[in-house]
């Protein structure tokens, strides 16, 4: 009934708006031509691929100036932010290339943002042949339906990564967090897979907000900071949060102390 309901309503609201799109799409079309709309694969509910449709906001040749965007990038984060590696996320691989050459390494290694065992594999060429870290995500164009398949991904990448000449440490797995509206029984494969991967002495990350999609505003904050919690205990050794949610950086660095990876004082809080 929801499904339904959902599609009505989109329907009534493609009519009401048809309009304003008019317009838009004919604003698009004088101002930098054809195509007026962009396609883009995405991942949805249960991993299913699906494909999105909306007004295109860049120029067709956007891509072409990424490896100067790149390096300028590159060289102001690290002029003000000298003490934290930097993910190069981009599916523009010569802009990628460019952000390495100018990377500054006194602080660690670039991250290639990110492979995966399917259409994206490539990228761990890419990093062995620069010498950077790879996130590898445990899948292969879609999310996999169990940690079987996880560790098929995950083994099929770093046998590519070795044999490329790369260390193991290079290549940083994930498991892909998962929304917990709609995907809640599939949490605890998540954090199984954490152990797995730790298990073999390979590192993790992920994007930890990601199970919180959804959830109200106030809410997310909680769920955030006790999955991290939950997944250093399995052994994750990183991931993308927001370093301004203090919550969240209380509990890591309070599971760090747990875990005798930093010594304790009353002031840890602080450091």
């Amino acid at each position: 009934m929801k499904r339904i309901i959902d599609c009505i309503i989109a329907a009534l609201c493609l009519v009401i708006f048809s309009p304003v799109c008019l317009v838009i799409a004919l604003a698009i079309r004088m101002e930098d031509g054809l195509p007026v709309i962009y396609k883009q694969e995405r991942i949805g509910l249960h991993g299913k691929p699906f494909f999105i449709y909306k007004f295109r906001s860049m120029r067709v040749d956007a891509e072409k100036d990424g490896p100067e965007r790149m390096m300028w990038a590159v060289k102001l984060l690290q002029e003000n932010f000298d003490n934290v590696p930097l993910a190069l996320d981009t599916a523009n691989k010569k802009a990628i290339e460019a952000g390495i050459k100018v990377y500054n390494r006194t602080n660690g290694k670039p991250i290639v943002n990110s492979a995966d065992a399917g259409s994206r594999i490539s990228n761990i060429d890419l990093a062995a042949a620069n010498d950077a870290i790879c996130i590898a995500l445990c899948s292969a164009d879609g999310i996999a339906k169990d940690n079987e398949e996880r560790m098929m991904h995950c083994h099929h990448m770093l046998e590519r990564g070795l044999s490329l000449g790369m260390e193991a440490t290079d290549l940083w797995f994930d498991p892909l967090f998962l929304v917990v509206k709609g995907m809640q029984d599939k949490q605890m494969d998540v954090l199984n897979a954490i152990k797995l991967f730790s298990d073999e002495g390979l590192k993790s990350t992920g994007g930890l907000s990601n199970n919180s999609n959804g959830a109200p505003k106030n809410v997310r904050p909680i769920m955030d900071s006790a999955l991290v919690a939950m997944a250093m205990m399995q052994g994750l050794t990183s991931a993308i949060v927001n370093p301004n949610d203090l919550r969240l950086m209380e509990t890591i660095k309070s599971c760090d102390i747990f875990k005798n990876n930093e010594l304790y004082s009353d002031s840890y809080l602080d450091a």
